[in-house]
């Protein structure tokens, strides 16, 4: 069964496309125009457009594709109705549609649509589980008045999983003091100020979402980040966040002595 890759930007893309080509299953790699991957560059790619996402569709198709695997970080383009070719505009009342929703939304409408199209979509999960690391403490301690701060993160998760509104928070003295947003986990860390210093980033699926595309994601930079913005640790939902990396990811928390705990 023929897999193709639409790759957006991070880490994510690149490790896939290493980790199938290595077990003998390289995927075709497609990216949106407006947002290039980091795949290597000298490997073959079809670019394509929303505009033109039909196209792509029947290509794949006729090519011998069978499964879509969504990874990847991508904005919401416009759509420039003067581009839609003749394969997409049946397709363009449920692409706008689908724009008009959260994240989640987006995406469900997306697949839903590959899906009706005849592709299998599956999550980068499932095609590498050793992404998703058991529950346990990979370093450091975990902290006494940690059930406070994890019970307020979920249920800031909670509400914001009911807006499809990011996937991360961080939390200190059992009070939330920051939240994700459309920018991103990296935004998110970027803009802390002294207020979050000593807390935690928790990050978790939003309730209900579909695992298949945009599960949450860490990684070295997530670890770097976190640590430059002072806090303690990161904790993630097992079973439910990627991590890249994980040695990486434990050696950067130990070097300033922080904990990562993969929450059951």
């Amino acid at each position: 069964m023929t897999l193709a890759l639409i790759a957006g930007q991070g880490g994510l893309p690149p490790v896939l496309v290493r980790e199938l080509s290595g077990q003998g299953h390289p995927p075709v790699l497609c990216e949106l125009e407006q947002f290039p991957s980091e795949v290597e560059p000298n490997l073959p790619r079809r670019r394509f457009r929303l505009e033109t996402l039909g196209t792509l569709l029947e290509t794949l198709k006729t090519s011998g594709v069978t499964r879509i695997c969504l990874a990847g970080a991508v904005r919401r383009p416009a759509i420039d109705p003067t581009l839609i070719d003749a394969a997409t505009a049946p397709l363009i009342p449920r692409l706008a549609a689908a724009m008009g929703q959260g994240d989640d939304g987006a995406l469900r409408a997306i697949i839903a649509l590959f899906e009706d199209m005849g592709f299998a979509v599956v999550g980068a999960a499932e095609l590498l589980p050793d992404l998703l690391p058991p529950s346990g403490m990979y370093c450091g301690r975990r902290p006494d008045e940690i059930d406070a701060d994890v019970a307020a993160a979920h249920a800031a998760l909670q509400e914001m999983g009911r807006a499809d509104l990011g996937q991360a928070v961080i939390v200190r003295d059992g009070r939330v003091v920051a939240r994700e947003d459309d920018a991103g986990t990296d935004a998110l860390l970027a803009g802390l100020g002294d207020t979050a210093r000593g807390g935690i980033l928790y990050k978790a699926p939003k309730p209900g979402q579909d695992m298949r595309a945009d599960m949450p994601l860490i990684g070295p930079y997530t670890a770097r980040a976190a640590a430059q913005a002072g806090l303690s640790g990161i904790v993630i939902g097992a079973g439910g966040v990627m991590v890249l990396d994980l040695e990486t990811v434990i050696t950067t928390l130990e070097a300033r002595d922080m904990f990562l705990w993969v929450k059951p």
